[in-house]
């Protein structure tokens, strides 16, 4: 790995390295930038550091406090934070379904939330090229979305246990269902510029790290092609500050790394730290906010779960947790909600599920344990859902410090009405699947998902805060390339899309850099 001076300015410093952070760092590292990328966590080695054991996985979360608030306040944790370089596709499930051109268009189609200021075709060719590129594990066919242009690259992944009754279930309901779109490899798979990579062998761990390289996480892909291509990879450095000249560029980044403070000079920034601590940063150095919209337009995918029981041998902690998908319910016909959701088969790891019937169903002792020796016969059925911003769902600094001395987060998140809709249409059909398929003790366990929104993109520097390029509308150097900047939620899983984004800001800057306009 090369090395640069932190007194000499360097091209581009990249704040995160997981779906936002890695793609572009590789892109402008290729491109002959000096690239400097700075994350929080530890750079893990896979085959040592990532163990087929559910409790090792703590170390792949983002596990300082945010603190929660609100009628539906959110869990961290596990449920949609990561931390080491490759960010939360450490720890993420490889699900990666494209979302749907009307996705983009929600307030077009229904007069509520906000419109993408780009359209699908400007992410279709990323889709594609991510695809390929990353090994993604799909049908031949698709049934839904536009024509496609390429095929995936492998073949499905074996269905799981929960997949197989789904399937069967679903077919005797005339719902269609495919196997899903996983960023997992089906067999042993070449990738440009980086070699061979290893074949799932169906562990089932993938939310404890990916020991084989077959996940497609980006400390496996994109980050070692940016390595090779000259950039500088900076572990454990926990960004602080951002410091700025009289002109509002950034010309600094502050950081502490091994309990010392450090700065790098830098020309351009890239941040890409999430939903929280993408806005926790700016809103603490009091940057690209004279919209008022940092930290606004907090969202969390619906995600509600249905479980059940059965006679035959599931075995949940078996094969790609999402094996099989349905988006026969992206735009339901008798759909009183705006939006939709996406039905996918769901794996689970027995601390998981025993966490979830506690706090789900209140199950404790003796009544938590009976339940449990039906682990292996138990398999479940979760949605992906539309979430629509709202006023009062934010994140915001609160009174309190973390131990570094910075303002801890505070997150305000309460379902409303649209949401509450979509769970109520998705728990009836599933239990309904559930029920087709002989499933016996059905329980239902409310949840979001992927948090979503923050640094919102759009084309008005009143109600935005990056345009349509990614770039800040207040800091002519800084781009925000991660899951806050999405306008709306996706009725779908944010990593491809992530990365989507990250490919493309990284062109738009080359290009604008060879026109001399950065």
């Amino acid at each position: 790995m090369r090395f640069y001076s932190t007194s000499e300015a360097v091209d581009a410093v990249v704040i995160g390295t997981g779906a936002g952070g890695a793609p572009l760092m590789a892109r402008l590292a290729a491109a002959g930038l000096s690239v400097v990328a700075l994350e929080a966590g530890k750079h893990w080695t896979p085959s040592r550091d990532f163990a087929t054991d559910e409790r090792a996985q703590a170390k792949l979360f983002w596990n300082d406090e945010r603190l929660s608030a609100g009628v539906d306040p959110l869990p961290f944790g596990n449920n949609n934070s990561g931390t080491g370089v490759g960010g939360s596709t450490l720890h993420y499930t490889a699900y990666v379904p494209r979302p749907q051109p009307d996705d983009l268009r929600l307030h077009t189609e229904f007069g509520v939330g906000a419109d993408w200021p780009i359209a699908y075709g400007e992410l279709e060719p990323y889709y594609d090229e991510l695809e390929h590129f990353l090994g993604v594990s799909g049908p031949f066919a698709y049934p839904w979305g536009p024509p496609r242009r390429t095929t995936y690259p492998l073949a499905p992944l074996p269905l799981n246990g929960a997949a197989q009754l789904m399937k069967r279930a679903c077919a005797a309901l005339g719902i269609r269902t495919s196997p899903a779109a996983n960023a997992a490899l089906s067999a042993r798979y070449f990738q440009t510029d980086i070699g061979w990579r290893a074949a799932c062998t169906n562990r089932g761990f993938c939310q404890a790290g990916c020991s084989t390289g077959a996940k497609a996480s980006m400390d496996v892909t994109f980050v070692p092609l940016a390595l090779r291509a000259g950039a500088e990879v900076r572990a454990e450095s926990f960004v602080t500050r951002l410091e700025t000249d009289r002109a509002q560029r950034i010309n600094g980044v502050v950081y502490v790394r091994n309990g010392r403070e450090e700065r790098q000079l830098c020309r351009q920034v890239f941040l890409c730290a999430g939903a929280i601590e993408t806005p926790r940063l700016l809103l603490i150095n009091d940057l690209a906010n004279s919209s008022g919209q940092v930290g606004r337009n907090f969202m969390a995918h619906t995600g509600l779960q249905v479980w059940g029981q059965f006679e035959e041998d599931v075995r949940p902690y078996k094969g790609i947790p999402g094996a099989l998908i349905s988006e026969d319910t992206h735009r339901p016909a008798d759909a009183d909600f705006a939006g939709g959701y996406l039905l996918q088969s769901i794996g689970v790891m027995p601390v998981t599920y025993a966490s979830q019937m506690s706090r789900g169903r209140g199950l404790w002792g003796a009544r938590l344990r009976e339940h449990m020796r039906g682990y292996n016969h138990t398999a479940g059925i979760n949605i992906l859902g539309e979430c629509l911003p709202s006023a009062h769902n934010y994140v915001e600094l609160s009174d309190e410090l973390d131990a570094r001395g910075l303002p801890k987060p505070r997150v305000y998140f309460t379902n409303g009405e649209n949401e509450r809709r979509i769970n109520a249409h998705a728990e009836k059909l599933m239990r309904e699947i559930w029920t087709t398929a002989g499933a016996s003790d059905i329980w239902a366990y409310p949840r979001n998902a992927h948090i979503i929104g923050t640094c919102r993109m759009g084309t008005d520097a009143e109600n935005s805060v990056v345009n349509s390029e990614s770039r800040a509308f207040d800091v002519p150097n800084l781009y925000i390339v991660d899951n806050s900047i999405f306008p709306s939620a996706l009725s779908c899983n944010p990593a491809l899309t992530i990365m989507a984004l990250s490919l493309r800001t990284a062109d738009l800057f080359l290009q604008r850099a060879r026109r001399s306009e950065i």
